[in-house]
């Protein structure tokens, strides 16, 4: 046992095996996700962060020792961000039909994804550093970060708060766009990237190529609107 402690001591200190253990996890995940039949309830994301903060727990592992070997993973989410303007391109002549509904439903959006969270948030009495943390939650998390910051809030907790909101958008727009009955992959795409950001919008690529494209654009836009959104309904709960 304690050389196995050791062992695992040296391994620690080298940010190569959190890499490693990102990756291992996703692809666990992943295997989980097509097994299950790609149910929306099997989000590879969820499960692999459900791992992920099993072993650090496991290993009292602090969490700036884990981000110093995943941060390239951290750092492709703005490729990844920026390559989603091909599927978007591909589809351009949907997006000029379809522009004045598209933007009357991105500032519906982007408003009630943060004041909706700051106001329950005020209600139970949270003020402070959280509070600003929560109000750019449904924005992609590199601009969420910056904008969770500028307003005085906690860019960790606000990592947190997206992440689960991509999470929990991504397990549940497929069922509730079903149950409400919405069938254009348009208005499915568009709503779930302005609600659940990245996660969702790869939720959304893998139901539709056109809804993945239409995600990525209210990803994307909602990522610019929140910018400005989140100050405002900040000040109005404060």
């Amino acid at each position: 046992m304690t050389d196995f402690a050791e062992i695992w001591s040296y391994l620690a200190r080298g940010p190569l095996l959190w890499l490693t253990a990102t990756l291992v996890a996703y692809a666990v995940g992943d295997a989980c996700f097509r097994a299950a039949g790609r149910k929306p309830w099997a989000n590879p994301v969820l499960i692999a962060v459900a791992l992920l903060a099993g072993l650090l727990w496991l290993t009292d592992t602090p969490y700036p020792t884990y981000f110093e070997g995943a941060q390239f993973v951290h750092f492709l989410l703005g490729p990844a961000t920026v390559a989603l303007a091909l599927p978007l391109w591909d589809n351009l002549p949907h997006v000029r039909r379809a522009a004045l509904p598209l933007l009357a439903a991105l500032v519906t959006g982007s408003v009630v994804a943060a004041a909706s969270a700051v106001a329950i948030a005020r209600a139970f009495g949270i003020t402070g550093e959280v509070l600003a943390s929560l109000a750019p939650k449904s924005a992609t998390a590199p601009v969420a970060l910056g904008i969770s910051e500028r307003l005085g809030g906690s860019p960790t907790l606000t990592a947190v708060l997206v992440i689960l909101t991509g999470i929990i958008g991504a397990i549940c727009t497929t069922p509730l766009l079903n149950a409400l009955g919405i069938r254009d992959w348009r208005a499915r795409g568009f709503a779930t990237g302005v609600a659940a950001h990245g996660i969702g919008t790869a939720r959304a690529f893998q139901v539709h190529p056109v809804a993945g494209a239409f995600a990525g654009l209210g990803m994307g836009l909602n990522a610019v609107l929140t910018a400005f959104v989140a100050p405002l309904v900040l000040r109005l709960f404060q």
